[in-house]
């Protein structure tokens, strides 16, 4: 699979906060294309938030991100269409009632263009799944062969950014090892990859000069006048609509279309 051109991403200062608190601060960083850069938190450390914002599908309550030279939020729709999610919570989990080859095509449909010949087999050959028997219920899946499922789905989309969260989540050491080898041949191959877990020892495997992390995810004290108006710190989008894809992996439904959320690079 011939990967696009990594996009150039650029976090200054970037927090998120609600009336509960801060969510994530203070997130300052750059990624180059051809790059990993991991960020590390404990399970509700805005490890979700962060990746949705970088991906233009959440707005930060301050400071400023650049992808491809695109500012968000004001270009999000724009950097919508050149990032897509790996497997996320609560935003494109997987059909445990679908079959492998269902979700493929699927992705293949929710592309805004026609999927060209061999996408699909380009796809799971790059997540290193080649040798899975598309005809497998999902729920049949172990661990790790889901993750990098939703790692093909997302990569059919054609991405310059990838986001993938919970890198380690339910993984055996060994298969921590493997996701990461996942992960690093992709930004090898010129993606701009960023991605999140809670244990980042495995990541000592592929660690070179371009891979960036662990980065770890602060959660700042709030500031004097967080914001009262929940809308501050919508997504982009609103966040039924993250489970639409303006690339493979996040689902839409034709009411969404209607609404007009622009989302999902699942």
């Amino acid at each position: 699979m011939r990967l696009a051109t990594g996009a150039r991403v650029m976090a200054e200062d970037v927090a998120l906060v609600t009336r509960e608190g801060p969510v994530y601060t203070g997130v300052d960083f750059t990624a180059r294309p051809g790059t990993l850069t991991v960020f590390q938190a404990d399970s509700g450390g805005g490890r979700s938030a962060l990746l949705l914002t970088l991906t233009g599908r959440m707005r930060p309550t301050s400071g400023t991100v650049y992808v491809d030279g695109h500012e968000l939020p004001g270009r999000a729709r724009r950097v919508r269409r050149i990032s897509s999610l790996g497997l996320m919570t609560e935003v494109n989990a997987l059909d445990e009632r679908l079959r492998v080859r269902e979700h493929l095509s699927e992705a293949a449909l929710l592309r805004f263009r026609p999927a060209a010949r061999g996408l699909a087999d380009a796809a799971v050959e790059a997540a290193e799944l080649a040798d899975l028997d598309r005809d497998t219920m999902v729920k049949e899946l172990p661990a790790l062969e889901r993750r990098r499922l939703g790692v093909a789905l997302a990569l059919m989309a054609e991405p310059r950014l990838l986001a993938v969260d919970d890198v380690d989540g339910g993984l055996s050491d060994e298969h921590q090892v493997l996701m990461w080898r996942t992960l690093k041949g992709l930004s090898d191959a010129g993606l701009t990859v960023i991605a999140t877990c809670a244990d980042a020892d495995a990541l000592v495997d592929v660690a070179d000069a371009d891979v960036q992390g662990p980065l770890p995810i602060g959660q700042g004290e709030e500031p004097d006048d967080p914001p009262e108006d929940p809308e501050e710190m919508r997504p982009s989008a609103p966040f039924d609509d993250l489970a639409r894809a303006e690339g493979p992996g996040e689902r839409h439904t034709e009411n969404e279309k209607e609404k007009g959320g622009d989302h999902r690079d699942r």
